[in-house]
């Protein structure tokens, strides 16, 4: 049980050692695979070679005891040394190929007898082995025994008149000459890792501290944001990685700043707004006040302005109430299948009356049934002030016209009217709030300058798109696209 545990502490502050934060930087990540490219292929290329150079050294040391088999066989053959002659120049041949290659010569006969031995330790003894066979049969043998350092060789000792194996040649060296020379190979190619390394991290360390200044630099002017904003926009143009964030966060920083700027202007216009109704009010109480012996009628009238200026400033805090409510709701909309041209139709039966005051036509035109997905309060509320912004701002006589058509994919509603329409360097303005054409008229008529904005948050919400065409004095057409399902 202590083990369990000991071992799941160890686990456990290991990983929470690696996820310390300087394990996730981007500096350490630079040095470390910069180590990694520089020490792994030097390992590799150490194995690569020294096994090469084995192998290399075992071949060269194979042929070499193979030449000096092929000629003493060729010596034994022609010499019957097999048959019982003896030969003090071939045996003194055989012990000097032994101590030259510090190894071990046996010679077999057909009856796989050991009848030489430079050891003499085998002499008279039978010796069964694969290679043996296979030299019998006209093969000649060799074989590389690393665990046991010896390379072992094989000839055919011939029959000189019937050409075929007569005895075997046996031969083992040591391969000890081989092993020390890889020892102080390696010894040397670990000196070269060492020295490698200590390179190569010298480099990873100065490659990870130069990369990482870009960087840095770009974090030190994001850092920079929050004590204000300046003019002072980013260039870091060491890699293309950081061109482009460099680029994504100069964009980002000049729609702060206009988001800024929106957020103070909005705040300047409500505050305008809000005071203008109050301040009209201020002066009609104070007219009344300073007057203590008015006539009724002029109480009358100034009680009327005042209903007036109230009634203004409702509208206003409602508008900002439904703006806030549009913000606050626009992840959770309240979306069900609703019959668009039900609810067209009853929109525009609301607004006929305000439309016959001025004598204004409105039109309705469906090119088909239409089903959607949407939130019917707030869809109704972008419908309702498009055609009551194109009847206010209409001409006396004039006329308003408001089609619905669909696709397989998305619902279109388009509001046309004959009215004042907008110019050109205001179009790109109109959605923002408390944004007026003509101040003066929108004043006249009881606008907040809230209407289109509400339009735009509400087509937004259900993931669709406003646009406006509009030409100055020939009237201005609104159009709203939005899925027909609704994309969650």
């Amino acid at each position: 049980m202590y083990t369990q545990s000991g071992e799941l502490v160890i686990i456990s502050g290991v990983r929470k050692y690696f996820k310390r934060s300087e394990f996730k930087s981007l500096r350490f990540r630079i040095i470390f695979l910069v180590i990694l490219a520089g020490i792994i292929p030097g390992v590799i290329l150490k194995a690569v070679v020294l096994k090469s150079y084995e192998n290399r050294a075992v071949d060269v040391r194979t042929a070499d005891i193979q030449n000096q088999c092929t000629i003493l066989c060729n010596q034994l053959s022609h010499s019957g040394y097999l048959a019982g002659t003896a030969s003090e120049m071939i045996r003194a041949e055989l012990v000097q190929l032994s101590n030259i290659y510090n190894g071990r010569v046996m010679l077999i006969d057909q009856n796989y007898q050991v009848i030489e031995d430079t050891y003499d330790m085998d002499l008279g003894k039978t010796i069964v082995s694969g290679d043996v066979i296979r030299c019998f049969q006209g093969k000649g043998t060799s074989r590389y025994d690393r665990e046991n350092r010896y390379i072992e060789v094989t000839a055919p000792i011939l029959n000189p008149v019937q050409e075929e194996p007569a005895g075997v040649m046996l031969v083992s060296i040591s391969t000890d000459i081989i092993e020390d020379s890889l020892a102080v190979l390696e010894d040397k190619a670990d000196t070269v890792l060492i020295l490698m390394g200590i390179m190569v991290l010298i480099l990873a360390c100065v490659s990870g501290l130069v990369m990482v200044k870009p960087f840095k630099r770009i974090t030190s002017s994001i850092a920079a944001v929050t004590e204000g904003y300046d003019d002072n926009y980013l260039h870091e143009n060491a890699y293309t990685e950081t061109v482009l964030l460099s680029d994504a966060f100069n964009k980002m920083l000049e729609r702060m700043k206009a988001l800024d700027d929106s957020r103070n202007e909005f705040v300047s216009n409500v505050s305008h707004e809000l005071k203008t109704p109050l301040t009209s009010m201020k002066v009609l109480s104070d007219s009344l006040l300073t007057q203590p012996d008015a006539p009724a009628e002029l109480y009358k009238e100034f009680m009327g302005d005042l209903s007036e200026e109230i009634e203004r400033e409702n509208k206003i805090i409602n508008d900002l109430l439904s703006l806030v409510k549009m913000d606050k709701t626009a992840n959770t909309p309240n979306v069900a299948m609703e019959n668009m041209n039900e609810l067209v139709e009853k929109i525009l039966k609301r607004l006929r009356p305000i439309a016959s005051m001025q004598n204004i036509e409105v039109v309705f035109e469906s090119f088909r049934p239409v089903n959607a997905e949407v939130d019917e309060v707030k869809i109704s509320l972008a419908i309702t002030n498009l055609v009551e912004n194109a009847i206010k701002y209409n001409k006396e006589g004039g006329w308003v016209h408001v089609s619905l058509n669909a696709d397989h994919k998305y619902c279109y509603i388009e509001v046309a009217d004959s009215g004042m329409g907008i110019p050109e360097e205001s179009v790109e303005h109109i959605f923002e709030r408390f944004y007026r054409v003509d101040k003066s008229h929108s004043r006249e008529i009881g606008g907040t300058g809230l209407g289109l904005a509400i339009a735009r948050g509400a087509v937004v919400m259900h993931r669709g798109a406003i646009k406006v065409y509009s030409q100055l004095g020939e009237g201005t057409t609104f159009t709203i696209r939005i899925p027909l399902t609704y994309v969650r």
